[in-house]
Order: structure tokens, then sequence, then C-alpha cells
């Protein structure tokens, strides 16, 4: 399976706000970060699920889509939207890095106020 394969199954079960599957496309161990933050803010998979469970996949309208993408071997970068939350519309640059068949470490890039 291709690093973006990986990404766009994730972001299926993401728009799906299907828990489990969207769990299974993480590796064991993940490490999410936000920048300039260097220690992960979610590391391992039950981190994840309890995360995205309470704080995402609780919200009806939830839906991410992708503006582009860059993809060098096993690093796939996406300039995203994520609708749906509280407020408005979140853009992020979220790096994904994929070990085997699963993601690895992510980094979550988002605009700071000026």
């Amino acid at each position: 399976m291709k690093a973006e394969d990986v990404i766009d199954e994730q972001l299926a079960a993401y728009n799906a706000r299907d828990l489990q599957r969207f769990v299974a496309t993480y590796h064991a161990d993940v490490e999410i970060f936000r920048p300039p933050t260097t220690a992960p803010v979610l590391q391992g998979k039950d981190a994840l699920a309890a995360f995205y469970g309470a704080n995402r996949f609780c919200h009806p309208k939830l839906r991410a889509e992708i503006f582009s993408r860059v993809v060098i071997g096993n690093i796939v970068i996406d300039h995203e939207r994520v609708n749906g939350l509280p407020g408005r519309p979140m853009d992020a640059i979220v790096t994904y890095e994929v070990q085997g068949n699963t993601i690895r470490r992510v980094w979550i890039f988002t605009p700071t106020a000026s």
C-alpha cells in the first residue's frame, strides 16, 4: 500500500466518524506533534482514540477536506481544512510519516494569531 493510500483511508474513516476504522490506520506507538511544541501531544492508539472520540467524532457535521498534497516516499504533506467543529473552519498543514501500512508520526501546523 502506498503512503497516500494509508492517508486516504484515514481521511475516509475520519469523515465517516468511524473511530475504530480511523484508529486502525495508526501505528500502535503513534506520536502526534503540534509545533512549536517538541513533545508529542498524543502518544499511542489509546490516547488517540480517547481524544478523537471525545473531541472530534462527537460533532455530527465533522468533515475534513484536502486542498493540496505532496508525497515524498513515506511522507505525505496535506493542506487540510476541518469543518464542523465549534467556531469557524480550521486550516492546517499536516505532515504524516507512514511506516509499513500505518501512520507512525504526525505533525499538525496551524496558523498562530498575529
